[in-house]
């Protein structure tokens, strides 16, 4: 059995943008925390932005991709195109409310919990499940190039049903 490891590197948000959107800070009202949310990192709380950040956020920590939410929205009534999705998942990545994690050249996940931690990614399944950061030990980090520094490692372990 070949284990496989996937190493996103993103680019980091500053401290004020992730402190902004403390879960703490929230007051328990979806449509109140979104629009909060979104003003504390800058972001037009827009009625399609809003309506995806309601989506997201009310349901907890996820992992979703731009079809899986694209999806919701539309059985949520919500008049909004994939590519609207997607301008709107990768708004919410660049200001830190959404982490992506690629898990392959053809599949990215956007996770709600910004928090560091890893994941398991079950194949055929197409589900991601947290791995806390203490329970993975990342050997040498390499020495980024010149005027580069590591913004983050996102290791995923790839796990598959045992055959009977």
């Amino acid at each position: 059995m070949t284990l496989s490891r996937t190493i996103v590197f993103t680019k980091a948000v500053d401290g004020a943008a992730q402190d902004a959107v403390a879960r703490s800070a929230l007051t328990g009202c979806p449509w109140h925390d979104v629009k909060s949310m979104l003003r504390d990192v800058g972001l037009r709380p827009t009625r399609q932005r809003m309506a995806l950040g309601w989506i997201l956020f009310a349901k907890g920590d996820r992992h979703v991709t731009a079809e899986m939410l694209y999806e919701e929205a539309t059985k949520a009534k919500v008049p909004v195109s994939l590519a609207t999705v997607y301008n709107a998942l990768h708004q919410f990545t660049d200001v830190g409310l959404l982490r992506q994690v690629a898990v392959d050249g053809s599949k990215t996940y956007f996770d709600t919990n910004v928090s560091q931690h890893h994941h398991f990614f079950v194949e055929g399944e197409n589900d991601l499940l947290d791995i806390p950061v203490t329970d993975v030990v990342v050997g040498k980090t390499p020495i980024p190039p010149e005027g580069y520094e590591v913004a983050r490692i996102d290791v995923v372990v790839r796990l598959r049903r045992r055959a009977r």
